[in-house]
Protein backbone atom coordinates (compact mmCIF):
# COMPACT_ATOMS: atom_id res chain seq x y z
CA UNK A 1 0.00 0.00 0.00
CA UNK A 2 2.49 2.68 1.18
CA UNK A 3 3.90 1.82 -2.61
CA UNK A 4 1.33 3.68 -4.57
CA UNK A 5 0.91 6.76 -1.61
CA UNK A 6 3.05 9.50 -3.47
CA UNK A 7 2.03 8.94 -6.38
CA UNK A 8 -1.44 10.99 -6.25
CA UNK A 9 0.53 14.23 -4.91
CA UNK A 10 2.87 13.40 -8.58
CA UNK A 11 -0.27 13.37 -10.30
CA UNK A 12 -1.30 16.54 -8.73
CA UNK A 13 2.04 18.12 -9.01
CA UNK A 14 1.69 17.47 -13.50
CA UNK A 15 -2.20 18.77 -13.06
CA UNK A 16 -0.49 22.73 -11.80
CA UNK A 17 2.10 22.13 -14.90
CA UNK A 18 -0.32 22.06 -17.12
CA UNK A 19 -0.67 25.51 -16.86
CA UNK A 20 1.71 25.69 -19.81
CA UNK A 21 -0.24 25.10 -23.43
CA UNK A 22 2.56 23.28 -25.39
CA UNK A 23 0.70 25.30 -28.96
CA UNK A 24 0.97 28.46 -27.57
CA UNK A 25 4.38 28.42 -26.90
CA UNK A 26 5.97 25.53 -29.49
CA UNK A 27 5.61 23.78 -32.20
CA UNK A 28 5.50 19.83 -32.86
CA UNK A 29 9.14 20.08 -34.42
CA UNK A 30 12.89 19.50 -32.18
CA UNK A 31 15.22 22.34 -31.11
CA UNK A 32 19.01 21.26 -30.83
CA UNK A 33 21.49 23.42 -29.00
CA UNK A 34 25.35 21.76 -29.66
CA UNK A 35 27.30 23.43 -26.97
CA UNK A 36 30.87 22.12 -25.34
CA UNK A 37 31.73 22.19 -21.75
CA UNK A 38 35.12 22.70 -20.25
CA UNK A 39 36.79 23.03 -17.19
CA UNK A 40 38.77 20.94 -14.78
CA UNK A 41 37.93 20.13 -11.20
CA UNK A 42 36.76 23.12 -9.93
CA UNK A 43 35.47 25.26 -12.28
CA UNK A 44 33.34 24.86 -15.78
CA UNK A 45 32.56 27.29 -18.75
CA UNK A 46 30.30 27.04 -21.83
CA UNK A 47 30.73 27.56 -25.16
CA UNK A 48 28.01 27.78 -27.39
CA UNK A 49 28.30 25.61 -31.32
CA UNK A 50 25.00 25.45 -33.16
CA UNK A 51 21.59 24.82 -33.15
CA UNK A 52 19.41 22.83 -35.59
CA UNK A 53 16.04 22.35 -36.08
CA UNK A 54 14.29 18.26 -35.65
CA UNK A 55 11.27 17.03 -37.60
CA UNK A 56 9.83 15.08 -34.46
CA UNK A 57 9.13 15.60 -30.95
CA UNK A 58 8.22 12.86 -29.54
CA UNK A 59 7.15 14.07 -25.82
CA UNK A 60 4.77 15.29 -23.51
CA UNK A 61 2.74 17.91 -24.91
CA UNK A 62 1.46 18.37 -20.99
CA UNK A 63 4.29 18.01 -18.97
CA UNK A 64 7.16 20.12 -19.71
CA UNK A 65 8.14 21.59 -16.38
CA UNK A 66 10.35 18.79 -14.72
CA UNK A 67 8.85 18.14 -11.25
CA UNK A 68 11.41 15.78 -9.87
CA UNK A 69 14.73 17.76 -9.40
CA UNK A 70 17.53 15.51 -10.79
CA UNK A 71 20.52 15.66 -12.03
CA UNK A 72 23.79 17.95 -12.04
CA UNK A 73 22.79 20.24 -14.99
CA UNK A 74 19.35 21.93 -15.70
CA UNK A 75 18.35 23.95 -18.66
CA UNK A 76 14.94 26.25 -18.99
CA UNK A 77 13.36 27.63 -21.33
CA UNK A 78 12.13 31.37 -20.60
CA UNK A 79 9.39 33.30 -22.78
CA UNK A 80 11.42 36.13 -23.96
CA UNK A 81 8.47 38.70 -24.05
CA UNK A 82 7.03 37.47 -20.21
CA UNK A 83 9.59 35.74 -18.65
CA UNK A 84 7.35 32.52 -17.95
CA UNK A 85 9.34 29.36 -17.47
CA UNK A 86 7.41 27.34 -20.52
CA UNK A 87 10.15 24.27 -20.22
CA UNK A 88 12.73 22.67 -18.41
CA UNK A 89 14.79 19.73 -17.78
CA UNK A 90 17.49 18.05 -15.50
CA UNK A 91 20.00 16.10 -16.67
CA UNK A 92 23.73 14.48 -16.43
CA UNK A 93 26.92 14.30 -18.14
CA UNK A 94 29.98 12.45 -18.50
CA UNK A 95 32.17 15.70 -18.19
CA UNK A 96 30.51 15.79 -14.55
CA UNK A 97 31.65 12.39 -13.70
CA UNK A 98 34.94 13.16 -15.17
CA UNK A 99 35.20 16.25 -13.07
CA UNK A 100 35.25 13.94 -9.89
CA UNK A 101 38.58 11.91 -10.99
CA UNK A 102 41.61 12.39 -10.47
CA UNK A 103 43.01 13.59 -13.88
CA UNK A 104 40.35 16.40 -13.71
CA UNK A 105 42.66 18.02 -10.34
CA UNK A 106 45.64 17.72 -13.20
CA UNK A 107 44.45 19.34 -16.38
CA UNK A 108 41.43 20.63 -17.96
CA UNK A 109 39.06 19.18 -20.99
CA UNK A 110 35.88 19.98 -23.51
CA UNK A 111 33.38 17.88 -24.07
CA UNK A 112 30.64 17.91 -26.37
CA UNK A 113 26.70 18.41 -24.97
CA UNK A 114 23.40 18.56 -26.45
CA UNK A 115 20.08 20.22 -25.23
CA UNK A 116 17.04 19.44 -26.78
CA UNK A 117 13.35 20.80 -26.09
CA UNK A 118 10.73 21.77 -28.14
CA UNK A 119 11.26 24.55 -31.17
CA UNK A 120 9.92 27.42 -29.83
CA UNK A 121 7.15 29.73 -32.24
CA UNK A 122 8.89 32.79 -30.91
CA UNK A 123 11.94 34.43 -29.01
CA UNK A 124 13.19 32.38 -25.89
CA UNK A 125 15.95 32.40 -23.69
CA UNK A 126 17.83 29.79 -22.81
CA UNK A 127 19.31 28.95 -19.09
CA UNK A 128 21.98 26.36 -18.18
CA UNK A 129 22.60 26.18 -14.54
CA UNK A 130 24.87 23.53 -12.30
CA UNK A 131 24.54 21.97 -9.36
CA UNK A 132 26.97 22.93 -6.71
CA UNK A 133 28.91 20.74 -4.20
CA UNK A 134 26.26 22.17 -1.56
CA UNK A 135 22.82 20.88 -3.77
CA UNK A 136 21.89 24.28 -4.96
CA UNK A 137 21.73 25.28 -8.42
CA UNK A 138 23.69 28.48 -9.73
CA UNK A 139 23.44 29.79 -13.56
CA UNK A 140 26.16 28.72 -15.61
CA UNK A 141 25.33 29.92 -18.71
CA UNK A 142 22.19 32.31 -21.05
CA UNK A 143 21.45 32.97 -24.23
CA UNK A 144 18.15 34.18 -26.66
CA UNK A 145 17.16 31.88 -29.15
CA UNK A 146 15.78 33.34 -32.35
CA UNK A 147 14.07 30.34 -34.18
CA UNK A 148 13.62 32.91 -37.56
CA UNK A 149 17.36 33.05 -37.42
CA UNK A 150 18.68 31.63 -40.43
CA UNK A 151 21.89 30.37 -38.76
CA UNK A 152 19.36 27.46 -37.19
CA UNK A 153 20.35 24.47 -39.59
CA UNK A 154 17.45 23.04 -40.54
CA UNK A 155 18.42 19.57 -42.32
CA UNK A 156 16.33 16.70 -42.18
CA UNK A 157 17.87 13.43 -40.66
CA UNK A 158 17.31 10.53 -42.77
CA UNK A 159 14.29 9.13 -41.50
CA UNK A 160 14.83 5.45 -43.01
CA UNK A 161 17.03 4.39 -40.53
CA UNK A 162 14.68 4.15 -37.65
CA UNK A 163 12.40 0.75 -37.66
CA UNK A 164 9.63 0.90 -34.81
CA UNK A 165 9.76 -2.62 -33.33
CA UNK A 166 7.17 -2.75 -30.66
CA UNK A 167 4.64 -0.32 -29.81
CA UNK A 168 2.38 1.22 -31.80
CA UNK A 169 1.33 4.89 -29.70
CA UNK A 170 1.09 8.15 -30.32
CA UNK A 171 4.98 9.33 -29.26
CA UNK A 172 3.21 12.25 -26.95
CA UNK A 173 1.57 10.30 -25.26
CA UNK A 174 3.73 7.09 -24.78
CA UNK A 175 7.27 6.05 -23.87
CA UNK A 176 9.75 6.26 -26.66
CA UNK A 177 13.07 4.29 -26.35
CA UNK A 178 15.50 4.69 -29.68
CA UNK A 179 18.23 2.22 -29.55
CA UNK A 180 21.21 3.35 -31.64
CA UNK A 181 23.26 0.45 -33.15
CA UNK A 182 27.13 0.75 -32.11
CA UNK A 183 30.09 -1.65 -33.86
CA UNK A 184 27.16 -3.22 -36.15
CA UNK A 185 28.13 -3.18 -40.12
CA UNK A 186 25.98 -2.77 -42.98
CA UNK A 187 25.77 -6.63 -43.37
CA UNK A 188 25.01 -6.88 -39.58
CA UNK A 189 21.82 -4.84 -39.44
CA UNK A 190 19.57 -7.31 -39.20
CA UNK A 191 21.25 -8.97 -36.23
CA UNK A 192 20.92 -5.53 -34.96
CA UNK A 193 17.11 -5.04 -35.56
CA UNK A 194 17.30 -8.62 -33.71
CA UNK A 195 18.74 -7.39 -30.88
CA UNK A 196 16.55 -4.90 -29.97
CA UNK A 197 13.49 -7.22 -29.69
CA UNK A 198 15.32 -8.94 -27.36
CA UNK A 199 16.37 -5.28 -25.28
CA UNK A 200 12.83 -4.77 -25.70
CA UNK A 201 11.58 -8.15 -24.24
CA UNK A 202 14.64 -7.23 -21.44
CA UNK A 203 12.49 -4.15 -20.31
CA UNK A 204 9.07 -5.28 -20.64
CA UNK A 205 9.78 -8.33 -18.56
CA UNK A 206 11.01 -6.15 -15.71
CA UNK A 207 8.79 -4.09 -12.88
CA UNK A 208 7.24 -1.74 -13.07
CA UNK A 209 7.91 -1.59 -16.81
CA UNK A 210 5.76 -5.13 -17.27
CA UNK A 211 2.33 -2.79 -16.26
CA UNK A 212 2.79 -0.37 -19.43
CA UNK A 213 4.25 -2.35 -22.30
CA UNK A 214 1.33 -0.95 -24.19
CA UNK A 215 2.23 2.42 -24.03
CA UNK A 216 6.01 2.00 -24.69
CA UNK A 217 7.78 2.44 -28.25
CA UNK A 218 10.76 0.70 -29.44
CA UNK A 219 12.91 1.88 -31.95
CA UNK A 220 15.46 0.97 -33.75
CA UNK A 221 17.91 3.51 -35.36
CA UNK A 222 20.70 2.16 -37.43
CA UNK A 223 23.82 3.41 -37.57
CA UNK A 224 26.19 1.63 -39.57
CA UNK A 225 29.86 1.01 -38.46
CA UNK A 226 32.75 -0.04 -41.13
CA UNK A 227 34.04 -2.43 -38.30
CA UNK A 228 32.34 -4.68 -35.80
CA UNK A 229 32.68 -4.28 -32.20
CA UNK A 230 34.45 -1.30 -29.87
CA UNK A 231 37.40 -0.21 -28.59
CA UNK A 232 39.15 -2.08 -25.36
CA UNK A 233 42.24 0.47 -25.32
CA UNK A 234 43.62 -1.19 -22.49
CA UNK A 235 44.24 -4.84 -24.54
CA UNK A 236 44.88 -2.70 -27.90
CA UNK A 237 41.63 -3.34 -29.77
CA UNK A 238 40.38 -0.22 -31.92
CA UNK A 239 38.26 -0.06 -34.56
CA UNK A 240 36.06 1.94 -37.04
CA UNK A 241 32.49 2.37 -35.67
CA UNK A 242 29.99 5.19 -35.75
CA UNK A 243 29.74 6.15 -32.37
CA UNK A 244 33.10 5.39 -31.30
CA UNK A 245 31.95 3.62 -28.21
CA UNK A 246 34.69 2.51 -25.48
CA UNK A 247 36.16 0.52 -22.62
CA UNK A 248 38.32 1.87 -20.04
CA UNK A 249 35.79 5.22 -19.74
CA UNK A 250 38.26 7.33 -17.21
CA UNK A 251 40.38 4.28 -17.00
CA UNK A 252 37.91 1.36 -15.69
CA UNK A 253 38.07 -1.53 -17.61
CA UNK A 254 34.14 -2.16 -17.50
CA UNK A 255 32.90 1.30 -17.89
CA UNK A 256 31.55 1.41 -21.55
CA UNK A 257 30.73 4.69 -23.37
CA UNK A 258 30.82 6.92 -26.24
CA UNK A 259 32.19 10.73 -25.80
CA UNK A 260 30.62 11.79 -29.21
CA UNK A 261 27.55 12.85 -27.71
CA UNK A 262 26.69 14.89 -30.72
CA UNK A 263 26.70 11.72 -34.07
CA UNK A 264 24.53 9.75 -30.65
CA UNK A 265 21.90 12.73 -31.44
CA UNK A 266 22.65 12.67 -34.58
CA UNK A 267 21.09 9.06 -35.42
CA UNK A 268 18.83 9.69 -32.58
CA UNK A 269 17.23 12.32 -34.55
CA UNK A 270 15.71 10.14 -37.08
CA UNK A 271 12.87 9.07 -34.49
CA UNK A 272 11.16 10.30 -31.84
CA UNK A 273 12.23 9.44 -28.61
CA UNK A 274 12.43 10.39 -24.98
CA UNK A 275 15.40 8.36 -24.18
CA UNK A 276 18.35 7.12 -25.72
CA UNK A 277 20.16 3.45 -25.89
CA UNK A 278 23.57 2.55 -27.59
CA UNK A 279 23.17 -1.27 -28.19
CA UNK A 280 27.18 -2.26 -28.77
CA UNK A 281 27.60 -5.22 -30.79
CA UNK A 282 29.52 -6.89 -28.68
CA UNK A 283 29.55 -10.04 -26.40
CA UNK A 284 31.87 -8.74 -23.68
CA UNK A 285 30.29 -7.27 -20.09
CA UNK A 286 30.19 -3.95 -20.25
CA UNK A 287 28.13 -0.48 -20.50
CA UNK A 288 27.24 3.24 -18.79
CA UNK A 289 24.01 5.29 -18.15
CA UNK A 290 24.19 8.79 -17.99
CA UNK A 291 20.65 10.15 -16.79
CA UNK A 292 19.13 12.11 -19.38
CA UNK A 293 21.72 11.61 -21.66
CA UNK A 294 22.08 7.96 -22.70
CA UNK A 295 22.41 4.15 -21.31
CA UNK A 296 24.45 1.74 -23.19
CA UNK A 297 24.56 -2.34 -22.95
CA UNK A 298 26.93 -4.70 -25.21
CA UNK A 299 24.24 -7.13 -26.51
CA UNK A 300 25.73 -10.37 -26.52
CA UNK A 301 26.66 -11.17 -22.94
CA UNK A 302 25.12 -13.57 -20.22
CA UNK A 303 24.55 -10.59 -18.08
CA UNK A 304 23.28 -8.41 -20.34
CA UNK A 305 19.45 -8.41 -19.61
CA UNK A 306 20.85 -7.08 -15.95
CA UNK A 307 23.31 -4.66 -17.21
CA UNK A 308 20.67 -3.12 -19.77
CA UNK A 309 18.12 -2.67 -17.02
CA UNK A 310 20.12 -1.60 -14.56
CA UNK A 311 21.99 1.52 -17.00
CA UNK A 312 19.00 2.18 -17.80
CA UNK A 313 17.98 2.83 -14.37
CA UNK A 314 20.72 5.71 -14.45
CA UNK A 315 19.69 7.00 -17.77
CA UNK A 316 15.94 7.32 -17.62
CA UNK A 317 15.29 7.91 -13.59
CA UNK A 318 18.35 9.20 -12.46
CA UNK A 319 19.04 5.66 -10.33
CA UNK A 320 22.02 5.96 -8.24
CA UNK A 321 24.72 2.99 -8.10
CA UNK A 322 24.06 1.51 -4.76
CA UNK A 323 27.59 -0.45 -4.58
CA UNK A 324 30.35 0.57 -2.42
CA UNK A 325 32.99 -2.39 -3.24
CA UNK A 326 34.04 -2.06 -6.76
CA UNK A 327 36.55 -0.10 -8.33
CA UNK A 328 35.68 3.29 -9.57
CA UNK A 329 37.50 6.71 -10.96
CA UNK A 330 35.40 9.11 -8.69
CA UNK A 331 36.72 10.75 -5.51
CA UNK A 332 34.10 11.39 -3.07
CA UNK A 333 31.23 11.76 -5.85
CA UNK A 334 28.59 12.66 -2.88
CA UNK A 335 29.56 14.72 0.25
CA UNK A 336 28.45 13.43 3.42
CA UNK A 337 27.09 16.34 4.63
CA UNK A 338 24.79 17.33 1.76
CA UNK A 339 21.95 15.22 0.75
CA UNK A 340 22.15 13.70 -2.66
CA UNK A 341 19.38 14.75 -5.55
CA UNK A 342 19.02 10.58 -6.12
CA UNK A 343 16.01 9.07 -4.98
CA UNK A 344 17.63 5.70 -3.69
CA UNK A 345 20.47 6.74 -1.57
CA UNK A 346 20.92 9.06 1.32
CA UNK A 347 23.01 10.38 3.44
CA UNK A 348 20.15 10.99 6.13
CA UNK A 349 20.62 14.88 5.88
CA UNK A 350 17.47 15.37 4.56
CA UNK A 351 16.03 11.45 5.28
CA UNK A 352 12.39 12.62 5.31
CA UNK A 353 12.50 13.61 1.67
CA UNK A 354 13.45 10.11 0.72
CA UNK A 355 11.75 6.64 1.51
CA UNK A 356 11.31 7.10 4.89
CA UNK A 357 7.33 6.71 4.60
CA UNK A 358 8.26 3.46 3.36
CA UNK A 359 9.99 1.87 6.16
CA UNK A 360 7.76 -0.85 8.66
CA UNK A 361 7.97 0.55 12.55
CA UNK A 362 9.20 -3.17 12.75
CA UNK A 363 12.69 -2.50 10.99
CA UNK A 364 15.33 -0.93 12.91
CA UNK A 365 17.06 2.25 11.27
CA UNK A 366 20.07 2.01 10.14
CA UNK A 367 19.23 -1.83 9.07
CA UNK A 368 21.90 -4.45 9.65
CA UNK A 369 23.17 -5.71 6.35
CA UNK A 370 21.86 -9.52 7.33
CA UNK A 371 20.32 -11.63 5.27
CA UNK A 372 17.05 -11.86 7.45
CA UNK A 373 16.35 -8.84 5.75
CA UNK A 374 16.24 -9.32 2.24
CA UNK A 375 13.49 -8.16 0.28
CA UNK A 376 12.74 -5.45 3.38
CA UNK A 377 12.94 -1.87 2.84
CA UNK A 378 14.96 -0.52 5.32
CA UNK A 379 18.01 1.93 5.81
CA UNK A 380 21.23 0.07 4.71
CA UNK A 381 24.77 1.45 5.51
CA UNK A 382 26.89 1.37 2.13
CA UNK A 383 26.28 2.81 -1.26
CA UNK A 384 27.24 5.44 -3.58
CA UNK A 385 30.90 4.10 -4.00
CA UNK A 386 31.11 4.47 -0.15
CA UNK A 387 30.72 1.82 2.54
CA UNK A 388 30.37 4.52 5.15
CA UNK A 389 27.89 7.42 5.48
CA UNK A 390 26.08 6.68 2.57
CA UNK A 391 22.72 4.35 2.55
CA UNK A 392 20.47 2.60 0.33
CA UNK A 393 16.97 1.00 0.95
CA UNK A 394 17.65 -2.64 0.40
CA UNK A 395 19.79 -5.43 1.36
CA UNK A 396 19.98 -6.25 -2.62
CA UNK A 397 18.78 -4.66 -6.18
CA UNK A 398 18.97 -4.37 -9.76
CA UNK A 399 21.23 -0.97 -8.91
CA UNK A 400 23.29 -2.66 -6.18
CA UNK A 401 24.48 -6.06 -7.90
CA UNK A 402 23.61 -8.75 -10.65
CA UNK A 403 22.59 -10.98 -8.66
CA UNK A 404 19.63 -9.14 -7.25
CA UNK A 405 16.16 -10.34 -9.08
CA UNK A 406 14.36 -6.91 -10.07
CA UNK A 407 14.85 -3.29 -8.83
CA UNK A 408 13.34 -2.69 -4.95
CA UNK A 409 10.72 -1.24 -4.11
CA UNK A 410 12.37 2.40 -3.72
CA UNK A 411 14.07 2.43 -7.48
CA UNK A 412 10.64 0.75 -8.96
CA UNK A 413 8.79 3.70 -7.36
CA UNK A 414 11.40 6.17 -9.20
CA UNK A 415 10.89 4.53 -12.17
CA UNK A 416 6.75 4.24 -12.30
CA UNK A 417 7.03 8.41 -11.70
CA UNK A 418 9.04 8.53 -14.90
CA UNK A 419 7.25 6.40 -16.99
CA UNK A 420 4.10 8.16 -16.09
CA UNK A 421 5.47 11.49 -16.47
CA UNK A 422 6.22 10.27 -20.34
CA UNK A 423 2.69 9.03 -20.62
CA UNK A 424 0.80 12.03 -20.04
Amino acid sequence: MKSFSVLPLLFLAFSLQAQVAFDDYFTDRTMRFDFMMAGNSTTTKVYPVSFREEPFWGGSLINLIDPFGYGNFRYEIFDAVTGKLIYSRGFCTLYQEWQTTAEAKQMERVFHEVATFPFPKNKVNFVLSIRGRDCHFSKLYETAIDPASYFITREKPDASLATRIAGSGDPHTSLDLAFIAEGYTSAEMEKFRNDVKRMAEFIFAEAPFDKYRDRINIWAVEAPSQESGTDVPGEGIYVNTALSASYYTFDVDRYLTTQDIRRVNDYAASAPHDQIIVLINSPRYGGGGVYNYYSAVTADHKLTPKVLTHEFGHGFAGLADEYYSSEVAYEEFYPLDVEPWEPNITTRVNFDSKWKSLIAKSVPVPTPNEKRYIGVTGLFEGGGYSAKGIYRPSYDCRMKSNEADSFCEVCQEALEKMILFYLK
